[in-house]
């Protein structure tokens, strides 16, 4: 497990790059490999590609690779940094880790592949990492999802408000409806956090919005009516929340009715709240002649 041809191999390291040297910890199940470059080597400029000799290094770094052999990897390297005349001063593209990650790619590629299979505690225990370690991966894998996506025009837009654990903490969501997927994530559920997607759509992708559902939140309505044309005739409430209202003002109708009826010492509208909050065609068996008789009866009957 020593054998630096090895690891060069299984991390996949080309010239430049070669592996100096592996150190094994038996009592820390632990392997750390240390990379180094070729001396007077020439290194593209991130920014433009001119090809200049390393002006110093960073200092050391390390990245988690995959587990070998059971035990957790990691790889240490100086990073060289390049000045260019047109561009300054830049830390060299690694081949095996994107910028300011602390994980490998391949370790990157796996770690996704099990968030996918399961959830962040179990994905955690798996790969031997921390929660922010990979809320950390997870959040950049959204991130260069996200810079690869290309526009296109949403017919269907939905928008809702998601609650985050039980302290009550909100998040918007944006989703297209037609394809399943998430548009963006906004914090908080104001107004600004469903605003700030859309000035990013261009004219025409606000154009060809027919139909953007959402529930009665004001602050969502107030965005749409500011940014997306004709949205007065777009936005269609859910209809969760459109019975949630109609409920109420029935259960409101059915108080005031019940007050006035027990000034006259009438009681015949007490514990049927429930019974009314029911369509007619899903009525319970044990409310349906009590249902049908007080339907039937106008206030003043007996």
């Amino acid at each position: 497990m020593r054998d630096p041809e090895l690891y060069r191999h299984l991390l996949g390291l080309e010239s430049p790059w070669t592996v100096e040297k592996v150190d094994l910890g038996i009592k820390a199940q632990r392997v750390d490999i240390y990379a180094e470059h070729t001396k007077g080597e020439k290194w593209p400029c991130p920014v433009c590609g001119d090809l200049l000799s390393a002006y110093d290094h960073a200092e050391v770094r390390v990245w988690r690779h995959l587990d070998s052999c059971q035990f957790v990897t990691y790889l240490h390297a100086n990073p060289p940094h390049v000045k260019c005349p047109k561009d300054g001063v830049h830390k060299v593209v690694l081949p095996w880790a994107e910028p300011k990650s602390r994980f490998t790619l391949v370790f990157e590629r796996m770690a996704i592949d099990v968030m996918h299979l399961t959830h962040i505690k179990a994905a955690r225990q798996i790969l031997r990492i921390s929660w922010d370690e990979a809320w950390h991966i997870l959040s950049c894998a959204v991130q260069r999802g996200f810079q690869r996506k290309q526009p296109s025009l949403i017919k269907h837009l939905g928008v809702d408000e998601k609650a985050i654990a039980r302290d009550q903490n909100y998040f918007t969501l944006v989703c297209d409806l037609d394809r399943g997927t998430i548009e963006h994530i906004g914090d908080s559920r104001d107004r600004r956090s469903f605003e700030s997607y859309l000035e990013n759509l261009t004219a025409e992708q606000l154009q060809a919005i027919v139909a953007i559902a959402m529930d009665m939140h004001k602050a969502y309505v107030q965005a749409a009516l500011a940014k997306i044309p004709d949205v007065d005739q777009k936005i269609v409430f859910d209809l969760y929340h459109i019975m949630q209202h109609m409920g109420q003002a029935v259960d409101e109708v059915r108080r005031k009715e019940h007050q006035t009826l027990v000034g006259r010492g009438d009681h015949r509208l007490a514990r049927t709240r429930y019974m009314w909050l029911y369509g007619k065609e899903n009525i319970p068996r044990k409310y349906r002649a009590s249902y049908y008789a007080l339907r039937n009866q106008r206030p003043e009957d007996g």
